[in-house]
């Protein structure tokens, strides 16, 4: 048996309880107790002990009316701090400092906010170009190799959600994808070739590879690229900055603790 499991089987109360709060961080809507308990196969007695205690703590909120619990302000708070812990950008530095040494050219993390890819750490390298890109900085995620690298890796319906229509999409050099229709065969380029290519959208002149981050759940919370001068990243080098930006991105999903699906697997 697993160390981890092991650890689990001591504490069967604390590791229901994080399976609660994780279920309920997972659903789109608040969830009945019955639910609950069929889908972590609980005893409703256990169930409805483990939502008083949450419920009790703050993590859990009781909705008498609809007879249904939903995240409670203490589970925001804890989510909150995370935030102001930057673990993200702690975590990815390491992999963003390797990668601009590997390649010898700037690389970047950016993270989804709306429509616009936020850059959260930039690591530059000396006598290459200066990007507009830096830390703060928005830009259309739509336009940049990371915000697509991002958008490949959402459900289909939650980019339908962002891009509804035309009117979503904004060009700084009049090229780009314009519409839902000229983006769709972008993000399906990006997924089949695992990486995600911007050809002077942002910055005429300069091209940009990209992969996505994913975490332990395997959702897409950043964009990990690398930006050079056209011609540096032409065919006959574009496959080495690729592998080390796909290796980067990688590893930062693995410090997240995410696992890549093997052949073995089950879906």
């Amino acid at each position: 048996m697993p160390p981890h499991t092991d650890r689990v089987a001591n504490a069967p109360a604390a590791a229901h309880a994080l399976d609660v709060l994780t279920l309920l961080a997972r659903s789109a809507t608040p969830q009945p107790a019955a639910v609950i308990a069929r889908e972590l196969g609980l005893p409703r007695s256990t169930t409805y002990h483990l939502l008083g205690v949450l419920v009790e703590r703050g993590f859990v909120l009781h909705l008498p009316e609809e007879r249904r619990y939903g995240l409670g302000v203490a589970a925001f708070e804890l989510g909150s701090a995370y935030t102001r812990h930057a673990p993200l950008q702690r975590l990815a530095r390491p992999a963003l400092t390797q990668l601009a040494d590997a390649t010898g050219h700037n690389a970047h993390l950016g993270v989804l906010h709306g429509r616009d890819v936020v850059y959260v750490i930039e690591e530059r390298v000396a006598g290459r170009p200066s990007l507009v890109s830096d830390v703060g900085v928005r830009l259309p995620a739509s336009l940049t190799a990371t915000g697509l690298a991002i958008l490949a890796a959402l459900p289909a319906a939650q980019v339908r959600a962002l891009f509804p229509s035309a009117d979503a999409f904004v060009l700084r050099h009049g090229a780009g994808p314009t519409s839902p229709g000229t983006l769709r065969p972008l993000l399906t380029r990006t997924r089949t070739q695992g990486y995600a290519v911007e050809q002077g959208y942002v910055t005429p002149g300069l091209d940009s590879v990209a992969a996505v981050v994913l975490d332990h759940a395997g959702h897409p919370v950043a964009g990990v690229a690398v930006t050079a001068e056209r011609e540096e990243l032409g065919s006959g080098t574009r496959d080495a900055v690729v592998t080390h930006v796909q290796r980067a991105a990688s590893a930062i999903s693995r410090r997240l603790g995410h696992r890549a699906r093997s052949a073995g697997d089950t879906a």
